[in-house]
């Protein structure tokens, strides 16, 4: 019988002589009030980008989904099952969120394999190819400029993405209508995982800039 992860358990020790009892109370009452963050993140999946950990909030401060390169598909409501669809209705109409971000972040696996469609691992995956082809207008674009080093044309995808999920968040209409109203607010991220630099995009021009800290 495998044995669960012995490194999570020691975690988890950690967790509840750390900070679970330093917060006892507010998880106690999130438990019995229910959670009413104000921001969702929708981030990638990799280790090295956790949200929670990059912004260091707290238990309830932050409703965080993850999927793989921080993609959000354009408004398809029919028989399929979408994941990523269901939470960011949820965080919209249930929670009442009032800013939604979209963060990218470096050297990621998943932008790479969208400039690598006909890879190794691509070849050999069930749900990755599909999913990343969700980029497969502006990748190709991106792979088109010659005169761009391989490390470059990541980078400007890795950016360009974050905009291309904005744009099909606006195809939901209950998060044009809350946007058009003011009452929720869209935002894009970079996050750089070497440096650990935060670059946040400008609403109006949708350049990459670094905020003061």
């Amino acid at each position: 019988m495998h044995r669960f992860p012995e490194f999570l358990l020691k975690g988890y020790s950690n967790f509840m002589a750390g900070r679970y009892a330093r917060e006892e109370e507010r998880y106690r009452d999130l438990a019995k009030e229910g959670q009413n963050p104000s921001a969702m993140i929708v981030a990638c999946c990799d280790s090295r980008s956790a949200p929670e950990t990059i912004f260091d909030c707290g238990p309830g401060e932050l409703f965080v989904l993850r999927n793989i390169a921080n993609l959000v598909p354009p408004y398809q409501p029919d028989a399929n099952l979408h994941g990523t669809s269901a939470a960011i209705e949820f965080a919209v109409k249930q929670l009442e969120i009032k800013d939604l971000i979209i963060m990218g972040h470096g050297r990621c696996g998943g932008i790479h394999a969208a400039l690598n469609p006909d890879s190794v691992a691509i070849r050999k995956s069930d749900f990755v190819g599909n999913w990343v082809r969700l980029l497969n207008p502006v990748a190709e674009q991106v792979n088109g400029n010659s005169w761009m080093t391989e490390g470059e044309r990541r980078t400007a995808l890795e950016r360009i993405s974050i905009r291309h999920s904005i744009y099909n968040l606006r195809t939901f209409p209950f998060i044009k209508k809350r946007e058009d109203e003011g009452q929720l607010a869209l935002h894009g991220a970079w996050f750089d995982i070497s440096t650990g630099e935060l670059w946040v995009m400008d609403p109006d021009t949708g350049d990459f800039e670094r905020p003061d800290a």
